[in-house]
């Protein structure tokens, strides 16, 4: 094989060949002194990264339970004015009821239909002549 000799140029300067051997030479000695240095300090390195993982994940709990308090507070908070929302409507149903049965009842009286509280009524004196009666009966 031929062997390659590098020559100075005459002012002393050396080539450009051998600038670019010099340079190939620094970029190889950089890659094996990282290559050393990550096998030295890649396991701190991930060490580290796991530990801030852990922090950022820690942090992110705190917040979302904060979060969910504050969405708990709101939904106690909305259940309490749907149930005094609920009463108040439950109140004005009943008026509305009680209204419409007075109505009805007092229509239903006008043209001569006796209410629930007339035929009980009737009801009762019935009972208690029918029991004066069977007493009259009894003594003859």
């Amino acid at each position: 094989m031929a062997k390659v000799s590098l020559k100075k140029k005459s002012d002393g300067q050396p080539t450009a060949l051998a600038e670019v051997k010099v340079y190939a030479r620094k970029i190889w000695l950089a890659g094996l002194g990282a290559y050393t240095k990550v096998g030295r300090e890649g396991s701190e390195y991930f060490k580290e990264l796991v530990k801030a993982g852990q922090d950022v994940e820690k942090e992110g709990k705190k917040l979302i339970g904060v979060q969910r308090e504050a969405a708990n507070s709101q939904i106690d908070s909305v259940k309490g004015e749907v149930t005094s929302l609920k009463g108040k409507v439950e109140v004005q149903l009943d008026k509305v009821e009680k209204a419409f049965d007075h109505r009805v009842a007092s229509a239903l009286n006008r043209i001569g239909i006796p209410s629930k509280h007339d035929v009980e009524t009737l009801s009762a004196k019935l009972d208690e002549l029918t029991a004066l009666l069977e007493r009259v009966a009894r003594k003859h």
